[in-house]
């Protein structure tokens, strides 16, 4: 009889095991299958245009519009790089770019900090409503500010020149601020009030002991301003007159009016992806930080 118990008992068994199997197989296995086939197929629709990019950059000009598309160029005609960065003076955009961006998210750093700061450690009438001011600010669109900046910058007789996209930054950006404020909101009051009992200023506390703690933060707001710096068209388009203060968005904005005829789409291509590496190794060499720095800046506070 047990003997036959047992038999009866085994396929119950098995029967349960494929259920709980089949469970998790729906609870866990299929969600996580679904989300990883939609990441995938989004990644494949971002990077695309730039495998494109990337392809036609290196294809002859009758190769780029041919039907169907051809990926991968017969011949791949390396030359199209020095080629397109010879047309234009590239190498003065790049330094002009350089100094631009630099100096822009120096300003941003120390200005948006410094402000932030005092939002999140000095306490006193009004800091909420100066603070929600400041937050306000980020509904104005560029078009209502970008006539008003214009006069101003001209009546200073800075039209033509790099200074207004590289001083406004020392002068803090809203975004920013609010930011490094959610980080600064996260530290214990415990560690100001422990630098001031040691002889600690107010300045002092911010410089020895917000900005090192802040260093997550600090990172994610330097590549955004780097990336501001590097690919913003809008400012220098307005400002600058001389080719010889051209950033590198101008210059390849500028690329096609070389040309009377026929664009040569390879060398565009060729120009855009060399101006474009800078970015990527920027973001490559950083991403720990900067996905740090947006956990520690959107999550908390």
């Amino acid at each position: 009889m047990a003997a036959e118990h047992e038999l009866v008992a085994q396929p119950l068994v098995v029967t349960r095991r494929k259920r709980n199997a089949m469970a998790i197989l729906r609870r866990k296995v299929l969600p996580r299958l679904i989300i990883y086939i939609l990441l995938v197929l989004g990644s494949v629709a971002f990077i695309l245009p730039f495998l494109w990019m990337l392809s036609s950059s290196l294809k002859t000009p009758g190769e780029i519009f041919i039907f169907p598309p051809k990926w991968i160029p017969s011949s791949p005609q390396w030359h199209n790089y020095p080629d397109a960065l010879t047309i234009q003076p590239f190498g003065r955009y790049t330094i002009n770019t350089i100094i631009v961006t630099g100096l822009s998210m120096l300003g941003t750093l120390i200005s948006s900090s410094l402000v932030a700061y005092g939002f999140a450690r000095i306490r006193g009438a009004g800091s909420g409503f100066l603070f929600s001011l400041v937050l306000a600010t980020m509904m104005l669109p560029y078009q209502v500010t970008m006539i008003p900046t214009f006069i101003v910058f001209r009546m200073l007789g800075w039209v033509n020149t790099l200074k207004p996209l590289i001083v406004p930054s020392f002068f803090g950006s809203a975004f920013f601020i609010f930011l490094l404020r959610q980080f600064m909101m996260t530290v214990p009051l415990e560690m100001d009030e422990a630098a001031i009992i040691d002889g600690c200023s107010t300045f002092g506390v911010y410089w020895r002991i917000m900005l090192p703690m802040a260093k997550p933060a600090l990172a994610t707001v330097a590549i955004f301003a780097f990336m501001d710096g590097w690919t913003d068209l809008m400012g220098p388009l307005i400002y600058l007159n001389s080719q010889r203060l051209y950033t590198i968005a101008l210059g390849l904005a500028t690329f096609r009016q070389q040309f009377s005829t026929e664009t040569p789409w390879h060398q565009l291509m060729a120009a855009s992806i060399a101006t474009m590496i800078p970015t990527l190794l920027v973001f490559l060499l950083a991403q720990r930080i900067f996905i740090q720095g947006i956990v520690v800046t959107g999550l908390k506070g």
